[in-house]
């Protein structure tokens, strides 16, 4: 496993982080079993929130956080965890949020679920656009000055939101945000319009979440054939995967097959190498939902993507400046 700096931070984390959005996970011995597994095979980076869930099922919200808490017993000064706060939780004017009356009371039930006394990176998991980012910054430094978290970041926020959000932190000499977390892969390059100049200007890094397009280059679906029902889009059914695999994204998950079998990897590694090898990326979020699933992603570490390779993926991925549309 290789091992970078977190964005601008000291602490060191692995290429891949494990994501506990457990969409198609419905066994909680078996999430613990895969977590366990993870840890073994060098990623010492979860990925959490306040809102997953087994089945990916807002019944379930908070049920993640629980099992990673079982799953660290013994392990939890060698992990490095984040989990996140902003969306809805219940049916209260007060129960979504930045404000700091909803970051301090969700911190302490994240705490308690997670069975720890910090979360190492407190991610805001959405912009607030009803409170001021003075009250959520100054919040989120309490928080740090507490030691009940140590580092700060932002998911889903645009490139002005993220500059907004230092200049606050810069103005109050609070602590300002380390990480961006995104969405980015083959089949969405929206990042690299304006948030990829923004990082490399601000020292930060970036979290790139659904590398693997929302599973579609995970290697388990192939245009025009019935998914899987025990997959994400077996789930959503044949008529959005077909919907949402057309045109475009199509030829670049054809492109991604024959590179795959020029190189001798996997869909999936392929995909990842190709998120890996931008330098504003300093870690992929794995969603892999079974021992299986990390196993083949982690064979996208320790290599590089032939430049001819790189090349025909930038240019078949090219028009995906808009991303696509999660069905």
């Amino acid at each position: 496993m290789e091992y970078v700096n977190f964005g601008g931070a000291g602490v060191k984390v692995s290429r891949l982080a494990l994501g506990l959005g457990l969409r198609v996970q419905s066994d909680e011995a078996e999430a613990l079993r895969m977590i366990s597994h993870t840890l073994d095979l060098g990623i010492n980076l979860i990925d959490c929130a306040n809102i997953y869930g087994l089945m990916d099922n807002r019944e379930n919200a908070g049920s993640s956080e629980g099992i990673l808490g079982k799953a660290l017993k013994g392990r939890r000064d060698d992990v490095v965890i984040t989990s996140k706060v902003f969306s809805q939780v219940g049916p209260g004017p007060n129960d979504s949020g930045s404000s700091r009356y909803h970051i301090m009371r969700e911190v302490e039930r994240s705490l308690k679920r997670l069975d720890t006394d910090h979360i190492d990176v407190y991610i805001l998991h959405g912009f607030d656009a009803t409170t001021t980012l003075e009250e959520t910054i100054r919040a989120l430094d309490d928080l740090v000055r507490q030691g009940k978290i140590r580092y700060v970041g932002c998911s889903n926020f645009a490139a002005w939101q993220v500059c907004k959000g230092l200049w606050v932190a810069d103005r109050l000499n609070a602590a300002p945000f380390m990480c961006v977390q995104n969405p980015y892969s083959l089949m969405d390059r929206r990042l690299e319009t304006e948030m990829f100049g923004v990082v490399r200007g601000q020292g930060l890094g970036i979290m790139a979440y659904s590398p693997l397009g929302i599973g579609l280059l995970s290697g388990a679906y192939r245009q025009g054939e019935a998914p899987s029902p025990d997959t994400l889009w077996g789930r959503r059914g044949r008529e959005r995967l077909e919907s949402t695999l057309s045109g475009q994204a199509a030829s670049v998950l054809e492109t991604v097959r024959q590179v795959a079998s020029d190189v001798g990897k996997s869909v999936a590694q392929v995909a990842l190498a190709w998120v890996l090898s931008h330098p504003e990326i300093s870690v992929a979020i794995t969603g892999g939902d079974t021992i299986e699933h990390i196993e083949d992603n982690i064979g996208a570490v320790g290599w590089e993507l032939p430049p001819e390779a790189k090349d025909r993926l930038d240019m078949v991925s090219a028009p995906m400046q808009q991303g696509i549309r999660d069905g």
